[in-house]
């Protein structure tokens, strides 16, 4: 019997991490997504996904995008971003609310990443408000779906428990290469070796504490390898110590780089990075969530002292990395490659969504 239900997805594009999950949902459902700001490449390495690109206007911040495609018979679900600062969006579900045409879904983080320590605890009001108009939403992870399951109980909200494109063929990687020809291929010579990946381009990296971490550390013992490039990257030309790759997107050569590492370590703005190197058995190393140091929701995968640990400080930083064995090391990296198979799963992602549709 052919499938009556079709969706239109909107988002600003489509990176290469989020491929997978539309082609997959197109195999259940034929999706068609719109995007608005496909020529934004400047932090993306974007995917080769078939798009549609919807005409808009963005002053300030603040999203209109023409509606009409929205409203074509065809469609019995659209999926619009979880963002009050989408005017288009507010209007398309107070007609849908009048007229009730569409299932309308709001796809989006339930808690500002910015704004997260105030929010975790009171919802914002706005997104309350969108939400209620809502006959769903997407969110990310499970902590903001217990967050707005007591806001409403009874309405659909799920966790897609955000992951990325090719998450289980990494899974399962084993190097043919042992750690010995890994580090004589990349010439590194430190027994302890810390991985840090992901774009320069935010303060909220604070990549000052990177660099704190770097220099207080045993240079003869501890390597860093760095991928990644962007505005705000630093000068590692200076330490002896740091390898410094530059952007890769190149499956083999991170297939090598994180085989090599002992550890994923990234200060502040942790995201889907801490997803990959969860599961290439990587334990993650992060700072506390605080008003100087922000964290995307994706932070919640880290069980601290389970699949990675969570410092104070530079000084607990540096105080537990001395004094940590290799085997508790090991066996945070098995939990955090276990936590992946078991959680974040590319399957597990798309069977949430349509879980509600």
């Amino acid at each position: 019997m052919k499938n009556s239900k079709r969706i239109a997805i909107l988002q600003p594009l489509i990176p290469h991490y989020r491929m997978e999950f539309f082609t997959r949902l197109n195999n259940n459902i034929p999706t068609d997504v719109f995007v608005y700001d496909k020529d934004n490449k400047e932090y993306f390495n974007l995917s080769s996904y078939k798009v549609k690109t919807l005409p808009c206007i963005k002053i300030k911040g603040v999203l209109l995008y023409l509606p009409f495609v929205f409203m074509h018979k065809q469609y019995t679900s659209i999926v619009c971003m979880l963002h009050f600062a989408h005017i288009t969006t507010w209007i398309l579900l107070l007609l849908n609310m009048i007229f009730h045409r569409k299932q309308i879904i709001l796809w989006g983080h339930g808690i500002s990443v910015k704004r997260y320590l105030a929010e975790e605890k009171k919802c914002n009001w706005l997104l309350r408000f969108m939400i209620s108009m809502s006959d769903g939403v997407w969110l990310y992870t499970d902590k903001e779906v217990d967050l707005w399951k007591k806001e409403f109980p009874h309405k659909s909200i799920i966790s897609l428990n955000n992951t990325i494109s090719g998450i289980d063929k990494i899974v399962k990687y084993v190097s043919p290469l042992s750690r010995t020809d890994l580090q004589r291929k990349y010439g590194i010579k430190e027994e302890f070796i810390f991985l840090f990946c992901a774009r320069f381009n935010s303060p909220y990296r604070r990549i000052d504490l990177l660099l704190n971490a770097i220099n207080k550390l045993d240079n003869k013992k501890n390597a860093f390898i760095i991928i990644g490039d962007g505005n705000n990257k630093p000068d590692f030309s200076n330490y002896k110590n740091v390898y410094d790759i530059g952007e890769t997107y190149d499956r083999n050569i991170k297939n090598d780089l994180f085989s090599l590492a002992n550890v994923y370590f990234q200060p502040g703005w942790v995201g889907l990075s801490i997803v990959e190197a969860m599961a290439y058995g990587l334990p993650i190393f992060t700072f506390k969530r605080s008003e100087n140091i922000k964290q995307c929701v994706e932070y919640s995968y880290i069980k601290n002292g389970y699949n990675g640990l969570i410092f104070n400080d530079v000084d607990d930083f540096i105080y537990k990395v001395n004094n940590i064995s290799i085997s508790e090391i090991n066996k945070m990296g098995v939990n955090a490659k276990n936590y992946v198979r078991n959680n974040l799963s590319m399957q597990n992602m798309v069977e949430s969504a349509l879980s509600i549709l």
